[in-house]
């Protein structure tokens, strides 16, 4: 068989079930890693619920079940109610909101590529050997069919593969990875205004108060003439008692004369 047939051979055996064996060389780990995207897919859930309670950040829903749930919402947080976006200090007890979160799933493989010199710890010939590597990692890998070691210049089978034997081997080692990204959107209404009580009885309208006038401002006038004073109730006092004491002296000397006179006769 040609050397070209054989490496040719090698390298596929390695491509596809991620170990090849070359020759024993004293090599640093090297290593390269390549990702595979397929294809995303997306779900969308929808919560609905009615805010009960509200308390700095704490806020309290009421769902749709009936269930009470209770969330720490961040000060940054924005939705939109009734076409207008609000912020939490503008959130009010009887809103409902809807929050749609759209959920993005995109699965990949990571394919890593690792090439060293490690030294063989375990054999299970002919399809498994685990090698410890110059990083010290230690991994069993899967040996492909009829795959030959060059040791010590020599070509072995895996049945003749030893441990403490040294190869320079590539490890192929492909992982799934799942990348999640979510997206979250929050709308809802204003609580509706209390309904209008039914009419019972007669209808009463009750009229707006009608302002009071403005006074309209008047041209100034003079003062009206002050009132004559009335008259005193009482006498001045530069009046005096001494004619009325004069008039009874005069009426007592008279009436002790008419004594006087009746007692002569």
């Amino acid at each position: 068989m040609s050397s070209s047939s054989t490496w040719k051979r090698r390298l596929a055996a390695a491509a596809i079930l991620g170990i090849a064996c070359v020759a024993v060389l004293s090599a640093q780990v090297q290593q390269s890693t390549t990702e595979h995207k397929g294809q995303s897919s997306q779900q969308v859930t929808v919560e609905r619920g009615e805010v009960v309670y509200i308390s700095g950040n704490d806020v309290v829903f009421k769902g749709e079940n009936g269930e009470i749930r209770h969330v720490v919402v961040p000060d940054n947080a924005k939705a939109t109610v009734d076409g207008k976006e609000i912020t939490l200090k503008d959130l009010k007890v009887g809103m409902k909101l809807e929050k749609t979160i759209t959920t993005t799933s995109r699965p990949k493989m990571v394919e890593t590529v690792r090439t060293g010199t490690g030294t063989v710890v375990n054999v299970q010939p002919p399809n498994y050997a685990t090698v410890r590597f110059e990083d010290n990692s230690v991994s069993r890998y899967k040996i492909p069919k009829n795959q030959k070691f060059m040791i010590d210049g020599q070509e072995k089978t895996a049945f003749e593969l030893k441990p403490g034997m040294k190869i320079t081997a590539t490890r192929i080692v492909t992982v799934p990875v799942v990348e999640v990204s979510q997206q979250s959107q929050v709308t809802g209404s204003a609580p509706p205004p209390p309904p209008t009580p039914p009419q019972e009885g007669v209808l009463l309208i009750e009229e707006p108060a009608k302002p009071a006038p403005v006074p309209q401002p008047v041209a100034a006038t003079p003062p009206p003439a002050p009132a004559p004073e009335p008259a005193p109730a009482k006498l001045p006092k530069t009046g005096s008692a001494m004619p009325l004491f004069g008039l009874l002296g005069l009426l007592f000397t008279g009436a002790s004369l008419g004594i006087r006179l009746l007692r002569r006769r």
